[in-house]
């Protein structure tokens, strides 16, 4: 699967209608998860058959194309199911109790309640919410694809304007890497906070902290947000501007630092055959709250989401490898030397002074390519099976898709990481 997105333009009546369609699919997926809370034991099909008694009772409800609501309810069921797979498995700390939506920005439509114009460059939603016909804006070629690998269609509101997005099937297994001259040369990476990354060449990227430098204009707009909200009152036009303001100078670095990740992933992936980094928990990372801000303006793995695509891409080879104790070792004679997170020098009795991120890269790189061709990582076995595609994007309304193929073949050797 893959996203091919658009912008629409439109009028400000079609607008509307479009807010009022992800209303409808709030309202759907809310009184379906109450609908489950309120009826013990309930399955998805009880869900769905509650749908249809939505659309009988609600005249907005049925004005929505049936599929939308049909994709209202498996979210509201795929917050069910994980909550429950998070009890079996006994997840520690919070299970993820689902929750009522009160921001959705998206509604999805499946096969049908829309349509393309002959020249594939409107959209027309054919159902009775009346959004119509819209313009599409981007770079994409839509008649390269056949409607029939078109499986979603999202509405997606952000702060800037209103998007379409395609979620278009295609055969992975038939997809040919583009071909690269061989670099003859490997590289390890260890990403970290003092730099963007450090390689086993010892060549260092800086950080560009785009949250870090709009923090002071973020801040300024958020207080002016807040001087102009009334509290249990209807809010005034001011606010909803001031409001937009800050929420797109949020998106505009949001986009700067996925640009800086995409273009440095795609530099090192071409400038090199097999490329070895960490397979890093940043989940349980950014739960540091002194760190939590300096790693979410890293995008460490936005990053690893862009070099595993790019070596699918141009059929590198790509290998997570654990984490454990790469600071720690010597790279020189393998001996573990402790260190605190203050001390940037590596110092071990064989004689090397090295930079610890200098150190941590070669390490990660000696490990890569002791990886590469075993079934499986020879420092843990949580690492997953070898994969012919990497994981990718396109769950979160970006360009990918994850996958979970599991098999070796020659043309690519690429480590299939865990879910980051």
């Amino acid at each position: 699967m893959f996203v091919l997105e658009f912008k629409l333009k439109g009028n400000q009546t079609q607008y509307q209608a479009i807010n009022e369609a992800i209303r409808t699919a709030q309202f759907v997926r809310n009184k379906c998860l109450r609908y489950w809370m309120d009826n013990y034991g309930v399955g998805q099909k009880d869900l769905y058959h509650y749908n249809t008694q939505l659309r009988t009772e609600y005249p907005f409800v049925k004005a929505l194309n049936s599929h939308a609501c049909q994709t209202s309810v498996e979210r509201a069921w795929s917050a069910i199911v994980r909550f429950y797979e998070n009890c079996q498995n006994q997840k520690s700390g919070k299970k993820g109790f689902p929750k009522f939506k009160k921001n959705v920005r998206s509604v999805t439509y499946k096969t049908s309640g829309w349509k393309l114009s002959e020249d594939r460059k409107r959209i027309k939603f054919t159902d009775k919410k009346g959004i119509g016909c819209l313009k599409m804006k981007g770079g994409w070629d839509l008649h390269r694809i056949q409607l029939e690998q078109v499986k979603r269609v999202h509405l997606v509101r952000r702060a800037d304007g209103y998007y379409v997005q395609f979620v278009v099937k295609e055969d992975l297994s038939n997809l040919v890497p583009t071909q690269l001259e061989p670099a003859k040369h490997s590289v390890g990476l260890d990403v970290g906070l003092k730099y963007f990354y450090v390689d086993s060449d010892g060549n260092q990227v800086q950080i560009p902290q785009y949250y870090r430098k709009a923090e002071k204009q973020l801040n300024r707009l958020n207080r002016r947000k807040s001087r102009k909200f009334r509290k249990g009152q209807s809010q005034s036009n001011n606010y909803l501007k001031a409001r937009n303001r800050y929420a797109r100078k949020h998106l505009r670095v949001s986009r700067q630092r996925k640009e800086f990740c995409k273009e440095t992933a795609l530099r090192v992936i071409q400038s090199t055959d097999v490329v070895a980094y960490e397979d890093l928990n940043v989940a349980g990372l950014v739960r540091n709250g002194k760190l939590a801000k300096s790693i979410n303006d890293a995008a460490w793995s936005t990053f690893r989401q862009w070099l595993e695509y790019f070596g699918k891409k141009y059929g590198k080879i790509t290998v997570a490898i654990p984490p454990h104790y790469t600071s720690q070792t010597c790279s020189k004679c393998g001996r573990v030397v402790k260190k605190t997170l203050s001390q940037r020098t590596h110092e071990c009795k064989c004689g090397i002074v090295i930079c610890r991120d200098h150190n941590a890269a070669k390490v990660i790189l000696r490990r890569g390519l002791t990886t590469v061709g075993h079934t499986g990582s020879l420092e843990s076995d949580s690492i997953d099976a070898w994969g012919d595609s990497p994981s990718t994007l396109a769950d979160s309304n970006r360009y990918l898709s994850k996958q979970g193929e599991s098999s070796v073949e020659p043309s690519s050797v690429n480590q299939e990481s865990p879910s980051l």
